[in-house]
């Protein structure tokens, strides 16, 4: 991703927020949103992880809805389509 898509990403404002329903719960939004718009900025709270990791949990939130994982910081991650 060039600097332009990094600082793109930056600025997002997380519009997915995943909890102790799993990923399955917010597929079809997240879906809905990368239709709509090329990046969404996604939030992966403590009761989401369950053990697993924020990278592997977004990495099999991207292979669910064709994405590319863009990035992952801290307990977000950025999606693109």
């Amino acid at each position: 991703m060039t600097d332009q898509g990094r600082k793109r990403a930056h600025d997002l404002d997380v519009t997915v927020w995943v909890g102790k329903k799993g990923v399955s719960a917010v597929v079809d939004e997240l879906d809905d949103q990368l239709t709509d718009r090329d990046l969404v900025k996604v939030k992966f709270h403590r009761s989401a992880q369950a053990g697993t990791g924020v990278d592997e949990l977004a990495a099999d939130l991207a292979d669910r809805v064709s994405a590319d994982l863009v990035e992952t910081r801290g307990h977000t991650a950025v999606l693109h389509r």
